[in-house]
């Protein structure tokens, strides 16, 4: 390289070798989580997708489930925003005043769906998250009729524990405003956020599509509130759609309250692809006469010690014979059935 100035009319020629030697590396790395990465202090999300496509498997075709870490999100579930806390707040006026919400029932309507984060999932498809603190946290999956024929029948699986499951769980004697009848079985449920009756085995692939749900929450006061109501809506439609094309996106939120393991309630989204369901439903887990501690998942519950046996109770009165214990009591076993959701 040549550099040229002139001073006092004389010509000075200067010249500068540079050699300038550069040394890049880079090092790549992968990492993986398992089930129990959740619980750590990992600010990103443990997912789980079916790779399957329309819930069409064949004999013989295994059902693949991924794991994938997604960097840049510090919580799995939608963030909360004004409409969500709003509901955040009812709910926890509802709980802490024991209340089965505005219709005895357990749930209310809240307007159309507001789905999202199904950008990436394909028909037939599920994502099951945890948030930072390894709760169960949002769950997704695009429905099918298919799904539902094949789940018709007896249990898909058997129902895990979801993160914080609380022991002991106690026997208790519920008394539900709305009908007059009392349950007597466990207090709480290992509730589905999708359903063995919507999602089949599928529902059981992780812990993370469950939480910790009071018997209410699970069935309602007459067994169709709660999140029954909300898995009925979705039912209730492939029931009088047999073998439609159509599918449902349906995604259930639960909510909490800063560091408590058991969520308030949950927001259920269910949206189907030609607009016959568009709704959102919000489901209260709250105990009639139970205070629930929500933190700890334990109670004031007074044990139910005289808990009728399940081969007993399951054995019907003559309805022609009716008496005030059999009109008002209602002895549900607290076996598992496939009539209810995650118990």
């Amino acid at each position: 390289m040549y550099i040229y100035f002139n001073k006092h009319h004389k010509l000075v020629k200067l010249t500068t070798l540079l050699v300038t030697l550069l040394t890049a590396g880079s090092i790549l790395t992968a990492c993986s989580l398992d089930d129990n990465s959740a619980n750590s202090s990992d600010s990103t999300p443990v997912t789980q997708t079916s790779s399957s496509k329309h819930g069409n498997n064949t004999a013989g075709t295994q059902q693949s489930v991924t794991k994938a870490h997604q960097p840049g999100n510090t919580t799995s579930s939608p963030k909360i925003n004004a409409q969500r806390k709003d509901i955040l707040s009812k709910l926890v006026s509802y709980t802490n005043s024991e209340s089965a919400g505005p219709n005895g029932n357990y749930y209310w309507l809240n307007g159309k769906a507001r789905l999202t984060g199904f950008s990436h999932l394909g028909t037939g498809n599920y994502r099951f998250t945890s948030d930072v603190q390894g709760r169960s946290a949002t769950a997704r999956a695009i429905l099918t009729y298919s799904e539902y024929q094949s789940s018709k029948g007896s249990r898909q699986g058997s129902p895990l524990d979801p993160p914080a499951w609380p022991t002991p769980n106690p026997k208790v004697a519920i008394t539900y405003q709305l009908t007059g009848r009392t349950y007597h079985g466990y207090l709480y449920n290992r509730s589905h956020s999708i359903a063995d009756s919507l999602l089949g085995s599928k529902s059981y692939t992780s812990k993370y599509n469950f939480t910790t749900g009071t018997r209410p929450q699970n069935t309602g006061a007459n067994q169709n509130g709660g999140m029954r109501y909300a898995e009925e809506t979705a039912e209730n439609y492939w029931k009088s759609h047999p073998q439609t094309s159509t599918s449902i996106d349906y995604e259930t939120t639960p909510l909490y309250v800063g560091n408590e393991t058991v969520p308030r309630g949950s927001i259920v989204d269910i949206k189907s692809s030609d607009n016959t369901i568009n709704t959102e439903v919000v489901v209260i887990n709250s105990v009639e006469g139970i205070k629930v501690n929500y933190k700890t998942g334990s109670s004031n519950a007074t044990p139910d010690l005289n808990h009728i046996p399940a081969a007993v109770a399951a054995t019907p009165k003559p309805s022609h014979q009716p008496t005030k214990a059999s009109s008002k009591t209602s002895t549900h076993s607290s076996s598992i059935t496939k009539a209810v959701n995650g118990q």
